[in-house]
């Protein structure tokens, strides 16, 4: 699993930033790449790095504002020329059906793929034997969530070198105690599977913000996570800035992260007015507070490990 900011900038693109996407590449897990928002010229950034548009499987759209949704039209349309034959399902606030569907009808642009619409509402968006998806509305301007990605925990391996010292030998017996069961072999002897299995693989727990003003459901979003990605377009002596726009300084989604217990934060949708080393002041006004914080510049790449429970 692995996290790669596509774009890391707020409102407009800007010399070092483009605008917000970010990918959660799952090649291991599902051999897809899901994909949270998709500002403009999303598909350009994609060419630099190692993703495949046809394997994105699905697509989160935070809120509607322009500088998360504009690339997406370019990419949906360029899919279908990169061998994208697959259902892509496309989660986002009441809207985004409507204004992909107007840009492809007034283009003429035709998809060889299915695409399958979900309107965004609080609760639980997306759930299978792997992943759940829940969302959280958070407190912009217009309708913006917050999107938890819960992967759950993975069952321990088999204790296959034991089982051949008590003279197990592969097979169909194997299969039945990784399920738990008991087995009785042909010698008499009684094996318990859950003897034979160990400690299980604690699940990874991501939460990705859309925009917002901080309120508490930032902490909501935030809580039981190990990763926070959250905007953080201002620094804190622009905090009065931040809430009349409705977005976030450094040291706001830091506190949070703090009181939390989190892992790991992630800044994103930096402001154009911190350009280059400027943006060092968000970083460290974050870390004075968390000091597991790191700035997301484009291209940057994450590797998500998981733990043991």
């Amino acid at each position: 699993m692995k996290l790669v900011f596509l774009g890391t900038g707020a409102g407009m693109p800007s010399k070092g930033r483009n605008v917000t996407s970010i990918a959660l590449q799952l090649l291991e897990e599902r051999g897809t790449t899901w994909l949270f928002d998709c500002g403009e010229a999303t598909q350009h950034q994609i060419l630099h790095t190692s993703i495949r548009p046809r394997r994105i499987e699905k697509i989160f759209i935070t809120h509607c504002h322009g500088d998360h949704i504009f690339g997406l039209p370019g990419l949906l349309s360029s899919r279908t020329f990169l061998g994208g034959e697959d259902l892509l399902t496309i989660y986002g606030p009441k809207g985004i059906k409507e204004y992909v569907e107007t840009s492809f009808r007034i283009s003429g642009t035709y998809l060889k793929y299915p695409i399958h619409y979900i309107e965004t509402t609080e609760g639980i968006l997306f759930e299978d034997d792997q992943f759940i998806v829940r969302a959280i509305e958070l407190e912009h301007g217009i309708q913006s969530f917050g999107y938890q990605i819960i992967e759950k925990d993975l069952p321990g391996e088999l204790k296959v070198e034991e089982l051949k010292k008590l003279g197990v030998k592969p097979g169909p017996v194997y299969k039945f105690l990784k399920e738990g069961k008991n087995v009785t072999l042909e010698d008499g002897r009684v094996l318990n599977g859950k003897d034979f299995i160990g400690e299980s693989k604690k699940g990874r727990k991501i939460a990705i913000a859309g925009d917002t003003r901080m309120t508490e459901k930032s902490n909501l979003l935030a809580k039981g996570m190990d990763i926070l990605v959250h905007e953080s377009t201002f620094a804190d002596d622009e905090s009065t800035h931040a809430y009349d726009y409705f977005h976030t300084t450094s040291t706001q989604i830091a506190n949070v992260a703090r009181s939390e217990g989190i892992e790991t934060l992630y800044l994103t949708h930096i402001s154009a007015r911190y350009q280059g080393e400027s943006s060092i002041k968000l970083l460290n006004e974050a870390r004075e507070i968390f000091e597991n914080t790191y700035i997301a510049n484009d291209f940057d790449e994450f590797e998500l490990t998981r733990g043991d429970s």
